[in-house]
C-alpha cells in the first residue's frame, strides 16, 4: 500500500558495498565487513601493531597467523627487510597480498596459505630463522572447558616460534581468549621457552587498544594479551 506518497516494498533491500579502505596508523587496509572475521579488521590490535616498530628495521619477520596482514604490513612499514605471513584462509591471504601491494610492500611481504602449526615445524626442519616471530592466533579457548586444550595449543605454537628465533630475536605473542588469564598466558610462554632451552626477557606486556575499554567488575572486557619478549 501507499503511505504519505511512498510505496511500501517487502523483501530484501539492495545490497550495499561491503569492502572498504581504512587507514590504520597511517597505512591503508582493505576491509571486507561481510566476508571477514568480526568487523573484518582487528581494531583492538591497532596499538599493538604500532608497538613492534623499534625492532623491525632490517629484520626478517614471520607473522604466523597473519589474517589480512595487520602485523605483517606494519612490520614492513617499520623497516623489516622481509616478511613472511601465514594464514589458513585463502580469502585472508589474498586480501593480505592486496593490502601489501596497496602500501607498496608487495616485494617485501610474502603471504602463504598454510596451517601455522605444520609450517612452523617445516621452517624449523629447513633450518630457517627469524629476527621476529609474531603469533596472533584465533581464540583457542572459547569457554572454560576448552582451557586445557588451549594451553597445549598456545604452548606448541610458542615453542615452535621460539625455536625459530635468532639470538636476541623478538617474540610477539598474543591471546584473545578471555579464559586464558594473563598469568596463565605468561606461564605458557615460560614453559615453552624452557622446553626450547631459551631464556626469555619480558620487554612489555600489553592489552587491547584504549578504544576497547576495560570495565571494572566486568573481567571479560580485559581479554587481549600481547607479550613482547626477547629470546636470549
Amino acid at each position: 500500500g501507499e503511505l504519505g506518497g511512498s510505496t511500501r516494498q517487502e523483501g530484501p533491500g539492495e545490497g550495499c558495498e561491503t569492502r572498504f579502505e581504512i587507514i590504520e596508523n597511517g597505512l591503508k587496509f582493505l576491509v571486507d565487513v561481510n566476508m571477514g572475521q568480526k568487523t573484518g579488521s582487528f581494531l583492538d590490535q591497532r596499538e599493538n601493531h604500532a608497538a613492534i616498530a623499534s625492532w623491525c628495521p632490517g629484520a626478517r619477520v614471520l607473522d604466523a597467523f597473519s589474517y589480512t596482514g595487520g602485523f605483517a604490513i606494519h612490520a614492513a612499514a617499520y623497516g623489516a627487510k622481509e616478511v613472511l605471513g601465514l594464514d589458513i584462509s585463502e580469502t585472508a591471504v589474498e586480501l593480505a597480498r592486496q593490502n601489501a601491494a596497496l602500501n607498496g610492500f608487495g616485494d617485501r611481504c610474502i603471504f602463504r596459505v598454510a596451517n601455522a602449526f605444520d609450517e612452523l615445524r617445516r621452517l624449523e626442519a629447513a633450518g630457517e630463522c627469524f629476527d621476529m616471530v609474531i603469533l596472533d592466533p584465533p581464540a583457542f579457548a572459547r569457554n572454560k572447558r576448552a582451557v586445557e586444550g588451549a594451553f597445549r595449543g598456545y604452548k606448541e605454537i610458542n615453542l615452535r616460534a621460539i625455536k625459530l628465533l635468532r639470538e636476541n630475536g623478538i617474540l610477539v605473542s598474543c591471546s584473545c581468549s578471555y579464559h586464558i588469564t594473563e598469568e596463565l598466558f605468561m606461564t605458557i610462554i615460560w614453559e615453552a621457552a624452557a622446553d626450547a632451552g631459551r631464556q626469555l626477557r619480558v620487554i612489555e606486556t600489553r592489552t587491547q587498544a584504549k578504544d576497547h575499554p576495560v570495565l571494572l567488575g566486568v573481567p571479560e572486557t580485559r581479554y587481549l594479551k600481547c607479550a613482547i619478549l626477547q629470546a636470549l
